[in-house]
């Protein structure tokens, strides 16, 4: 697969802005509320809006490499994240103790009144929408692996030697 070196920053624009979009829409437009995980996660993806939009800006054809290869990362980290997220969904981790774990009973109503003024409304070990029985912490794993996985193959592409004229650069 040939990969315009012009239009990688531009797809992995269009990438991130719909998906911080998708997350931002059902927060304000489908008032689904996020945890602070949730939250988190939004980060990477407005970090790879910056990053590509300073590689349309500058458009430098020898940086790109580069520039794909620190993507990748920002998207790997985004991959973490979301794999956190989705092992305290399942349990498999222990969340943040400010929006995870169970209610305890309060003696006074004071305690209740403290409890209740001091948690979170929403949690990060109960997934707030599925769809096929992935969560949205599931289906940003899902996306941030994939561009991971886009922006390490641009990567070795554009760091690839070129053919001219039949012969491989650096083989006599």
């Amino acid at each position: 697969m040939k990969i315009d070196p012009g239009r990688f920053p531009i797809v992995v624009l269009v990438a991130s802005a719909a998906v911080l979009g998708g997350a931002l829409l059902s927060q304000y437009w489908g008032g689904l509320a996020p945890c602070e995980l949730c939250l988190l996660q939004r980060w990477p993806w407005v970090a790879a809006i910056v990053m590509s939009l300073i590689a349309i800006i500058v458009g430098n054809r020898s940086t790109l490499p580069w520039v794909a290869l620190l993507l990748a990362l920002v998207f790997a980290v985004g991959s973490a994240l979301a794999l956190y997220h989705v092992g305290v969904e399942k349990h498999w981790f222990a969340g943040p103790n400010a929006c995870t774990g169970a209610a305890t009973a309060a003696d006074t109503v004071e305690a209740l009144k403290a409890r209740i003024l001091g948690q979170k409304p929403v949690r990060c070990d109960e997934p707030g929408w599925s769809l096929w029985g992935i969560s949205l912490a599931g289906w940003n794993l899902l996306a941030s692996l994939v561009m991971a996985g886009s922006c390490l193959a641009v990567f070795a592409q554009l760091r690839r030697p070129r053919r001219r004229a039949g012969i491989c650069r650096g083989v006599a």
